[in-house]
């Protein structure tokens, strides 16, 4: 397991972005970061997961980047 400063939240926020990335790929990653603010218990999550248009690894990679400012 890697070493984490957790006084240094930018090092937090990298290394949390990479395990959710390692675990979900970039899609489920980004569904999870919009599933966040999301009021919870609202919509219809099998619906959606199927009638969304899959997004890029590029267009991923520009969400995170977006989030991350």
């Amino acid at each position: 397991m890697k070493q984490v400063n957790l006084n240094n939240p930018i090092e937090i926020r990298t290394v949390g972005f990479s395990a959710l990335e390692e675990a979900l790929g970039p899609v489920g990653t980004t569904l999870f970061i919009k599933q966040q603010f999301d009021p919870l218990g609202r919509g219809d999550y099998t619906k959606e997961k199927y009638d969304s248009d899959d997004i890029s690894i590029e267009e991923a990679g520009d969400l995170m980047r977006a989030f991350n400012k």
